[in-house]
């Protein structure tokens, strides 16, 4: 695991900077789009590192449970494929001033979502990206309010996660987190 540089609720959650495709823990979160067929960013790396059994869940979730696509702030579980992590919760952010002023809750029903479908198959470390934040042009400044508040407020709702773990790419979205959050 990489050196936590903040952690808070009791070591419960950590901030680090490093790869998320890296990261040895039972799920990773996606930041997909509502194809989730694959795409850029950290949704593109997942794809390329976890190989082709990922795309192949993904086609089998479109062909089933979401064919119109996975709607945004929902989420959706395949396997991890060739990652360290044993499985990818997919999740779609919101973009950044098309949802009619719905952003936060949608971008809070991300993370939620997620630790409940992890709580739900008893996973005890989860790692996130910072959902929304790139291309979808969501200030990391306000989402890390929503991110730290939604985590405060839902982590004691699920005793057996034991860590979860907000993975970011450089140490300047780091400390752009830390200095806003809201634990």
């Amino acid at each position: 695991m990489p050196q936590a540089a903040h952690s808070y609720l009791e070591g419960r959650v950590r901030l680090c900077v490093g790869d998320l495709t890296e990261q040895a823990v039972d799920a990773i979160v996606n930041a997909a789009n509502s194809t989730l067929l694959g795409g850029g960013g950290v949704d593109g790396a997942i794809h390329r590192r976890g190989g082709p059994a990922i795309l192949d869940a993904c086609r089998a979730l479109r062909a089933s449970a979401w064919p119109n696509g996975l709607p945004t702030g929902q989420v959706a579980l395949t396997e991890g494929g060739r990652l360290p992590a044993r499985y990818v919760i997919h999740a779609v952010g919101p973009i950044h001033g098309r949802h009619g002023g719905k952003e936060a809750a949608l971008l809070a029903a991300c993370y939620g979502n997620a630790l409940s479908l992890a709580a739900g198959l008893v996973l005890r470390t989860i790692a996130f990206p910072a959902i929304s934040t790139g291309v979808y042009g969501y200030p990391p400044d306000e989402a890390a309010v929503v991110v730290s508040t939604t985590l405060r407020e839902q982590l004691p709702r699920h005793a057996a996660i034991d860590e979860v773990r907000l993975v970011f790419f450089d140490s300047g979205q780091l400390e752009i987190f830390a200095a806003n959050q809201r634990f």
